[in-house]
């Protein structure tokens, strides 16, 4: 019996239709309208979503902020919250292999991957759950008989816009520390990938969220993203995609000064020095950018080798790149899974066709893949691509799938040169034994992330976030809490005379 066979015996989470969530009810959408969700692996319909409307987008802000103005979330003691905060977890680790079966039948990830990634959300809810007991205010030393301390107030209503490649994490990384700290949130999951989001939603209900805390409206980016992005009641918007559609939310957010956090694109650079340890260095690659089959932000997918050992490095790379197994998302031995769409298929084959064009080399894979038993799916082999310059779009530019470019460097001026050579900066990796170097290149490098000898780049109580266009803002740590709050600061004097600065 398969894995998926073993898993989809007792699931309840899987249903043929899904609904918003508003004022803490499961509702469909004002005109009836619906989004059809496929699997990436097999290309067949898993389920219907309703899609929100800008009228359901216009009830979930008005439930959370009737919610944050008039409920009772954040006037809970925070131990209170955070109690609630330790039954979502508890409630996802009791439903843990059926979120994993849905977040692979939606995304098309791998078995692995989707196990790490549905426990990293549940660990960021048990994180915030501590982390919020501890954030508050501070008592401030002032002259003379005054008196300054500082209180720590949920911003308010919180719209949150979550990518299709990471669908539950990222909403766990966003949901998490907004209703830690008592604030009221609308999150619009991506229309491609919206099931365990949605289901999280209910999870929050069931855990005892009140009503109108949390909403869930799964529907266009161009209609309801924006529409909640522009909204005068929303106070804050938090966003993790594309570079250039984090500028337009910017941009209209701009409109009435909300408050903005942006998790964006990346270009990421990975740097193996002569003293590296190469076997390391190779298999901590190959999981820096085939890991979730090259659909993440901070994908290591521009790797810089010393010339040193350039062919002893890129000859073991490409072996174990030929290696990789594409197959069943619920077969243990699958490295990597399917790729979101047809359309991003078209996208990635795109950059690795004008690569060729301009005269590079292809030295593993290169193509879309077919899968046997899984012909109807969405794959594209694993590839690996030499003899490439900066002027390239391959080089330059994001590509979101599992493709990386090598190049050699002579020295660590050239490196660190190489490396910040883009518009982009969240992550980055270095490969040395050298322990100065590590620290001297990590301290040049433009990027929110450096990996020293190491291929993981977010857990939770690690900053996540980038430099440049990469965005701004940090998730998954406790400065996000400040993220979702603002700071009072209140001024007293207790001198036994009173004040009389006019001297009237």
């Amino acid at each position: 019996m398969s894995t998926q066979q073993t898993i989809t015996e007792k699931n309840t989470l899987k249903r043929d239709f899904y609904h918003l969530i508003i004022n803490g009810e499961k509702v469909e959408s004002s005109n009836g309208a619906t989004i059809k969700t496929y699997n990436p692996a097999t290309g067949e319909l898993i389920a219907e979503v309703a899609k929100a409307t800008q009228e359901d987008a216009e009830k979930a802000v008005q439930a959370a902020r009737h919610a944050f103005d008039y409920g009772k979330w954040r006037k809970f003691p925070v131990n209170k919250r955070s109690r609630v905060l330790n039954k979502i977890a508890a409630i996802m680790r009791s439903r843990f292999n059926e979120l994993v079966e849905l977040e692979i039948l939606d995304t098309g990830k791998s078995l692995e991957t989707a196990q790490g990634q549905v426990n990293q959300a549940i660990e960021d809810f048990e994180f915030y759950a501590g982390a919020i007991v501890s954030h508050g205010g501070r008592v401030n030393p002032m002259p003379g008989q005054f008196h300054n301390y500082t209180e720590k107030e949920p911003v308010g209503v919180c719209a949150q816009i979550i990518p299709w490649n990471y669908p539950l994490m990222m909403a766990a990384w966003k949901v998490a520390p907004a209703i830690a700290v008592g604030c009221s949130i609308v999150v619009k999951p991506a229309s491609l990938t919206p099931l365990t989001a949605i289901i999280l939603g209910e999870i929050c209900l069931e855990a005892g969220v009140p009503e109108g805390v949390v909403n869930i409206v799964p529907g266009s980016g161009s209609e309801v993203g924006n529409y909640l992005v522009e909204h005068k009641q929303v106070d804050k918007v938090a966003f993790t995609g594309s570079t250039p559609i984090g500028k337009n939310i910017m941009a209209r957010a701009s409109e009435t000064l909300k408050r903005v956090t942006l998790e964006l694109g990346g270009k990421s650079p990975n740097l193996v020095f002569e003293d590296a340890d190469i076997d390391a260095a190779v298999d901590g690659s190959l999981y820096g950018i085939f890991y979730n089959t090259g659909q993440s932000c901070e994908a290591r997918s521009r790797l810089y080798v010393h010339e040193d050992i350039y062919d002893e490095f890129v000859s073991k790379f490409v072996e174990k790149t030929k290696k990789i197994k594409l197959g069943d998302p619920f077969d243990k031995a699958t490295h990597v899974g399917a790729i979101i769409d047809q359309n991003q298929v078209e996208v990635i084959d795109g950059y690795v066709k004008s690569a060729i064009e301009d005269g590079a080399e292809i030295l593993a894979g290169g193509k879309k893949a077919v899968v046997e038993g899984f012909e109807n799916g969405f794959w594209y082999e694993p590839t690996v691509i030499a003899n490439v310059n900066h002027d390239m779009k391959v080089v330059k530019e994001e590509i979101f799938g599992p493709v990386v470019v090598i190049m050699k460097f002579k020295d660590e001026k050239e490196a660190i040169k190489l490396a910040n050579d883009t518009e982009f900066g969240l992550g980055s990796a270095v490969w040395t034994k050298d322990g100065a170097r590590a620290q001297r290149v990590a301290g040049q490098i433009q990027a929110g992330i450096v990996m020293v000898n190491c291929p993981f780049s977010a857990m939770p109580g690690t900053p996540f976030g980038g430099y440049k266009q990469s965005g701004f803002g940090r998730e998954l740590c406790i400065e996000t809490l400040d993220l979702y709050t603002e700071t009072k600061s209140i001024v007293s004097y207790y001198g036994s005379r009173p004040l009389n600065p006019l001297g009237l």
